[in-house]
């Protein structure tokens, strides 16, 4: 009789395991709610002159209201076509300013009612600030007057944001170019009202090309007709005093740049033919250069539909590229050209070389530098110095070179060759200064450059500024952060001469804050702000960064939380929970390496599991999962038995500490953190069960490449197969949570990932549940929907972890 009660139970448990719950919108627990329902200290945005700071508030968390908009997902882009402006934008609701020196915030005054404010952009001089105000019916102009802490409404809620920012400054300070939407602006195409006139039919023409698997294409004509109807605007040329005049009628507007000088304005226009295999970034593009009056110069560039690509991470379309205006000059562009044709399996010299072009562009190109791997990106200084970067994803290689931008004949000098991961060897970044133009360009003192380095090492983080010596090569160190309880970040030198540098300080405890540190002056600290923990329930939690090995002898870190109180003596046994996600390597050596600080502000947040040291558990946030594939063998080779490795080693190693119950461990991850985590339940026995959000879990529906794979599924068909949990759902006996997004945007993680996957699951009887979020995106933003995330996590660890 016992028995036939113990199977009727467990037949009825069954039974509601495969019903659909019908679940309101829950909440954690109070310590986890304690520690979400938080208040949001503000954004800070400074002039270059530090004299004033802009401080922008906004909401902690959006809410499921805000999500719910109509929405139009065209060509990459997801819009709302109501306001003309990105559905997924994240508005600030208050502004104020402050003199550096003074203490005093000023609200800022006549902002718009109920504000959703964003594309804040200082004038050229800084004394004023353009902003974009969302209503209801569209998107408006405004500008604020610095010094009177007021701000002005410019134009109608007519503005096109569907494409970013919609606004450039004019070097006058008194006039903005502006996207507005067209006066006759058809309407948009209703898919249930404009029957298709007939069936969609796409080509391939022979070619061989690898494009990833994008989100949000265009489907059908309609799609194209809506698509060009919402990226056409007409150009405004708008006064701060709210008078405008047209510039330019209707056209696909992708980009506005003025020149240094302000004498020329490059336009760049998306062109025809569109594609439904890959977003707006690839259509075809027109770019012309006209003077201010808006009379035509020249057509500077035409960029042909770019849908067959060669394979790899360095191929790079034919043609000009990356084309800008040079920061030092009045009106040069510059742009790059490919040598191998983009595809990174030809054998060259030089795989880019690097043109200029003076206004008004009657004369031919000249070459400024070739360079033997991609190139990466140009520092401009002045007529003679320069510095460009050139990069090499197959070998992690990058390069730093400073070249004469006047004399291509001169052979530029390499002053950095180094694998991109060792960070132990990173040198810094140059620091840069506003020029006469206003524009960036590298602070040359007294023949010197300088750089500021995050200053990862072996011993721990300690930041430094190094002075570069232009003719000697030479680095001198002239700062190093020496804090050992603090972590700082140097933000930039402001006065050479006086030595006066602005730094953020943070610890554990102490939230990060803004001081000018003078490093000519025994370091003299003077504080700029003075922003509060906001999470005080947490401040006394144990946190340590621990290192340890894997049994290959590659060192791995992560940061180690234990409840407030534990008593490390009595070493009471814990659960453990373990967030991660896998990175890929070429070398040991660089995925050895450490760069956690455990001096960096404890910020818990949904995308960690740092909320639930308060309820008793230990947890291990960011392990190090490093994927290693040297010489010739790529990462995913190994992938399941390196994933394994790693998990094992940080399970010993907290185990090792006497803390934790090793039968009673969890792992978790977000998107390729989720996909780990499948594959750590499918392939080994450590974990009683998994978190796994928004991950991808079936290969083939992304064939053609993946995170840093860059062979496609023919020619990795083991590879593909063997690290796709859906390929080995049979094997999965682990209790597993699965979350993802309704409306995930990320390439190849569809929420259909995720679907598919418990379908499997649980018809192959696995203990599995699914929970999809309402609206959300790859990463989740509405208040309800975290909520219940975190009270979802709460209820699975509770039933498949600590009972």
């Amino acid at each position: 009789m016992k028995l036939k009660t113990t199977f009727v139970l467990f037949l009825g448990l069954s039974l509601s395991a495969l019903a659909q719950e019908n679940l309101t919108y829950q909440k954690p627990s109070k310590s986890i709610l304690d520690l979400v329902d938080y208040e949001r200290a503000p954004s800070v945005s400074m002039d270059t002159k530090k004299e004033y700071m802009l401080l922008s508030y906004r909401n902690t968390y959006k809410t499921l209201d805000d999500l719910n908009q109509d929405e139009m997902r065209l060509g990459g882009l997801r819009i709302n076509p109501t306001t003309n402006i990105s559905s997924s934008v994240t508005y600030i609701n208050n502004l104020k300013l402050r003199k550096i020196k003074d203490k005093n915030e000023i609200q800022v005054s006549g902002l718009p009612e109920n504000p959703k404010i964003t594309n804040l952009s200082w004038s050229p001089n800084e004394k004023k600030i353009a902003f974009s105000n969302t209503s209801n019916n569209g998107v408006s102009l405004w500008v604020i007057d610095v010094a009177s802490a007021k701000a002005t409404m410019l134009t109608d809620d007519n503005v096109n944001a569907n494409l970013g920012n919609p606004f450039s400054w004019y070097k006058d300070n008194e006039n903005i170019l502006v996207k507005m939407l067209p006066k006759n602006r058809p309407a948009l195409l209703d898919e249930k009202k404009n029957l298709p006139t007939g069936p969609i039919v796409s080509n391939a023409s022979g070619a061989v090309s690898s494009n990833r698997t994008y989100q949000d294409l265009l489907k059908n004509k309609r799609d194209e007709l809506n698509f060009e109807n919402i990226v056409t605007s007409e150009l405004y040329k708008v006064n701060v005093n709210g008078t405008k005049s047209l510039f330019k009628g209707p056209d696909m507007y992708a980009g506005e740049n003025f020149s240094p000088d302000g004498n020329y304005i490059l336009i760049s226009t998306i062109q025809k033919p569109f594609s439904y295999i890959v977003p707006l970034s690839r259509f075809p593009s027109k770019s012309v250069v006209y003077d201010q009056n808006g009379t035509e110069i020249k057509v500077v560039n035409e960029v042909a539909l770019n849908e067959i690509m060669p394979k790899g991470f360095m191929a790079t379309r034919t043609g000009k590229r990356n084309m800008s205006w040079r920061n030092d000059q009045a009106a040069t562009l510059y742009f790059v050209e490919a040598l191998d044709e983009g595809n990174p399996e030809n054998q060259v010299t030089y795989r880019d070389e690097v043109m200029q072009w003076q206004a008004p562009f009657t004369e031919k190109p000249s070459l400024l530098i070739k360079t033997k791997q991609r190139f990466a990106g140009i520092i401009w200084g002045n007529t003679t110095t320069a510095i460009a970067m050139d990069q090499w994803y197959d070998t992690r290689n990058s390069k730093t070179y400073l070249f004469n931008p006047s004399n291509a004949n001169e052979d530029p000098k390499v002053i950095s060759d180094r694998n991109s991961q060792d960070i132990y060897a990173d040198p810094g970044n140059f620091e840069t200064v506003k020029n006469a133009f206003g524009r960036p360009v590298l602070a040359i003192e007294n023949n010197n450059l300088y750089l500021l380095g995050d200053g990862f090492t072996k011993k721990g983080q300690f930041p430094f500024i190094d002075e570069f010596n232009l003719k000697t090569l030479q680095t001198k160190r002239i700062y190093t952060s020496a804090y050992t309880d603090k972590k700082e970040d140097l933000l930039s030198i402001e006065d050479f001469k006086k030595g006066e540098v602005l730094v953020q300080i943070q610890s554990k405890n102490e939230f990060p804050n803004y001081y000018f540190r003078n490093i000519k002056k025994k370091n003299q600290l003077t504080p700029i702000t003075n922003f509060k923990n906001p999470f005080e329930s947490i401040k006394n939690v144990s946190k340590e960064v621990i290192e340890y090995k894997r049994k290959d002898g590659v060192s791995l870190s992560g940061t180690l939380y234990l409840p407030a109180g534990y008593d490390k003596a009595k070493k009471e046994k814990l659960p453990l929970l373990i967030w991660a996600y896998p990175a890929e390597f070429k070398d040991k050596n660089s995925a050895g390496q450490n760069n956690q600080n455990p001096n960096e502000f404890t910020f818990p947040y949904y995308g960690s599991f740092v909320y639930w040291v308060t309820k008793g558990y230990v947890v291990l946030d960011d392990a190090s999962f490093p994927i290693i594939g040297e010489g010739t063998t790529e990462p995913n080779d190994n992938f399941i038995s390196q994933l394994v490795d790693n998990a094992e080693a940080a399970i010993n190693a907290v185990g090792a500490l006497g803390y934790i119950n090793k039968k009673k461990v969890a792992i978790g991850g977000h998107s390729y953190g989720a996909f780990m985590t499948a594959n750590l339940l499918t392939h080994s026995n450590l974990f009683a069960c998994g978190i796994a959000r928004s991950g991808a879990y079936n290969r083939t529906l992304t064939p053609f490449g993946f995170q840093s794979e860059q062979r496609n599924y023919w020619e990795a068909t083991d590879v593909y197969n063997t690290m796709s949990p859906f390929m080995n759902a049979d094997k999965m006996k682990t209790p597993l949570l699965l979350v993802h997004g309704e409306a995930d945007n990320n390439p190849g993680t569809f929420t259909l990932q995720t679907e598919r996957y418990f379908q499997a699951l649980k018809g192959l009887g696995a203990p599995a549940r699914m929970v999809i979020l309402p609206k959300e995106a790859h990463s989740y933003v509405a208040k309800e929907n975290i909520l219940h995330l975190l009270w979802e996590q709460d209820q699975f660890l509770e039933k498949y972890l600590k009972n």
